[in-house]
């Protein structure tokens, strides 16, 4: 798996969790719409860090709580 794809699931993950859609997760993190459809539908190949905290920001959790889980820990190394 991926560094994007582990961001997608873990986006997916969490939403599940909390019983929220991807566009409620947009408007409580004030990120728009269509970037977290891009992210969630493999158009944006590279989720930035800023994104990601504001996403975490809407869930209330870290970003080391967003990071910290296994699908991340088993990341194969990617080579740019």
């Amino acid at each position: 798996m991926k560094a994007q794809e582990a961001v997608v699931k873990r986006i997916l993950e969490l939403c599940a969790e909390r019983r929220i859609s991807p566009n409620h997760l947009a408007y409580i993190s004030a990120v728009p719409t269509s970037t977290v459809k891009n992210i969630l539908n493999g158009k944006s190949g590279n989720t930035g860090i800023v994104t990601i905290a504001k996403l975490c920001n809407g869930l209330g959790i870290t970003v080391t709580e967003f990071f910290g889980t296994e699908v991340f820990q088993k990341l194969e190394q990617e080579i740019m």
